[in-house]
């Protein structure tokens, strides 16, 4: 990681930071619960365009997001989302380049984010997860951290043009530990996985009606 790209990314999370705490009032809890080094592969729901942000600006280390193939036809979002550490995913495929790329990061020590639901959601629910990211973290060595964004679906729903102001949340759950993914089923360890974000979602939805 150049030291130029690092500084791009804290300019850029810096003025996210401001427009978000802006527009948003957005809040994080739990961060310290990210690790301070080493891979970890972050996964979250997905509520809104905006939450490959909206998952990273709060949190200390830069987050590498796996994004959908069609955000990079278009060559200067490609250059910026690029120079923002994204790279592509083909969905609705076995794409293995994707996951070479996502083991390749998680082995240097990245923070890679995912979105195992497969797409943003309809309703502001949280889906059934695939089981994909626990095989990438235990090829890669590394936990898999819950995260959960709240009211980003209700600021930019799938049916709607533009964001509008709502309040945003987003709170880290507990890392689940290779060793321990690897000692069970792939699909039962994402329903633990949204069991924790299940319970995250409702601590927040909590916290965001307190005046």
């Amino acid at each position: 990681m150049s030291r130029a790209r690092s500084a791009w990314y804290a300019v850029c999370r810096q003025v996210a930071r401001v427009l978000f705490v802006t527009l948003f009032g957005i809040r994080v809890y739990h961060g310290e619960r990210l690790p301070r080094a080493g891979g970890v592969l972050v996964v979250s729901n997905h509520q809104s365009y905006l939450d490959p942000i909206l998952a990273a600006v709060g949190m200390a280390r830069p987050f590498h997001p796996m994004a959908r193939a069609s955000l990079f036809r278009f060559a200067p979002f490609r250059w910026l989302i690029r120079s923002l550490y994204a790279f592509p995913v083909r969905r609705g495929t076995a794409d293995f380049g994707a996951v070479r790329e996502a083991l390749r990061r998680l082995r240097a020590g990245a923070v890679v984010l995912m979105f195992p639901e497969g797409t943003r959601t309809r309703d502001g629910s949280i889906e059934p997860l695939q089981g994909g990211p626990v095989t990438v973290a235990i090829r890669g060595g590394v936990p898999i951290l819950p995260m959960v964004i709240d009211g980003a679906y209700e600021a930019w729903p799938r049916t709607q043009l533009l964001p509008r102001p709502h309040k945003i949340r987003v709170a880290c759950g507990r890392p689940v530990w290779p060793d321990e993914a690897a000692a069970k089923d792939p699909d039962a360890v994402m329903a633990a996985v949204r069991d924790q974000m299940l319970g995250l979602q409702a601590e927040l939805r909590r916290l965001r009606d307190c005046p």
